[in-house]
């Protein structure tokens, strides 16, 4: 009896959820807290618009049966949708990707440079990456894409089918 009691108790411990899913996180640096917890409900925020905008898009299929014009307004409201959905996509990344840097240690400091990002930029701009002149010269040289339009006078020469601006 005593050979069993010696081998009960070299028995493993039983696994808990954070040893199979990884959830030791390091402690949170204090001067990062606030960014830390800030990016959670940004983060958290972006997933339930994101839902209900997956939600929409799936509601919104045209019918046969409905005028013309309500089939391609059904339409324009699905694409938008989706549209919204995939940059909303994009803010998860970047906030994810940023709530990772925090974890390593890196939250702050500009992957370009290396310097310290500005504490007015951060408070902005929680999940940046850069620093603003860093940004400027990435957009300069071309490294960061950004959709924007053009005049508000090309847009409407444009639709009317004049060639001004192109």
């Amino acid at each position: 009896m005593e050979k069993r009691k010696a081998s009960r108790s070299r028995r493993k411990p039983k696994a808990r959820t954070q040893d199979i899913i990884g959830g030791d996180q390091k402690p949170i640096n204090p001067k990062w807290q606030k960014y830390y917890n800030r990016l959670v409900e940004l983060g958290d925020a972006f997933r339930e618009r994101q839902a209900d905008l997956a939600k929409d898009a799936l509601e919104e299929k045209p019918t046969m049966g409905t005028h013309l014009a309500d089939a391609g307004t059904d339409s324009y409201d699905r694409d938008f949708a989706l549209g919204m959905l995939s940059s909303e996509q994009d803010a998860v990344y970047e906030i994810e990707e940023a709530l990772d840097r925090i974890q390593a240690g890196t939250y702050g400091r500009c992957e370009l440079t290396g310097k310290p990002i500005e504490p007015t930029r951060l408070e902005a701009i929680p999940w940046t990456r850069f620093s603003a002149a860093a940004e400027r010269q990435l957009e300069r040289e071309g490294g960061v894409k950004h959709a924007r339009l053009g005049p508000r006078e090309t847009v409407a020469d444009r639709s009317r089918g004049g060639s001004e601006g192109t």
